[in-house]
């Protein structure tokens, strides 16, 4: 949060920009919320997380109110910056999304069921559901 404050307006103007066009919404810059979707209220949200550049993100169903390309672009999103080492922390219910990670834990009733560690995690354009 700091990072960004202390940046200039101009340049803050145009981080936003460039991560609002990373999530598919560069045309929709000037809208309110009232004027967009779930989904584009989604990605606004995930793209104002991310101009932030947190050490840390952390994910609830990012895909929950998004179509099926558009999750996946968002997934690839996130993928980026845990490889560019952040640590990324996405809770789901689909399955098929833990492909995508290093580390899975299940949980259930608050209580870790499992963990795995995926050696060769797959690229988001992969998967399938």
């Amino acid at each position: 949060l700091e990072y960004v404050q202390r940046l200039p307006d101009k340049e803050k103007s145009e981080k936003a920009i460039s991560y609002l066009d990373k999530v598919g919404l560069a045309d929709r810059g000037t809208h309110f919320p009232f004027q967009l979707s779930g989904g584009e209220q989604q990605r606004v949200s995930i793209a104002r997380a991310l101009a932030k550049n947190p050490t840390i993100i952390l994910a609830d169903e990012p895909t929950g109110e998004l179509d099926y390309r558009t999750g996946l672009q968002i997934l690839d999103l996130l993928a980026t910056f845990a490889r560019d080492g952040r640590a990324v922390v996405i809770v789901t219910h689909n399955r098929e999304i833990a492909r995508i990670a290093h580390n899975v834990l299940y949980l259930r009733d608050g209580k870790i069921l499992k963990t795995e560690t995926n050696e060769n995690p797959v690229n988001a354009n992969e998967l399938e559901w």
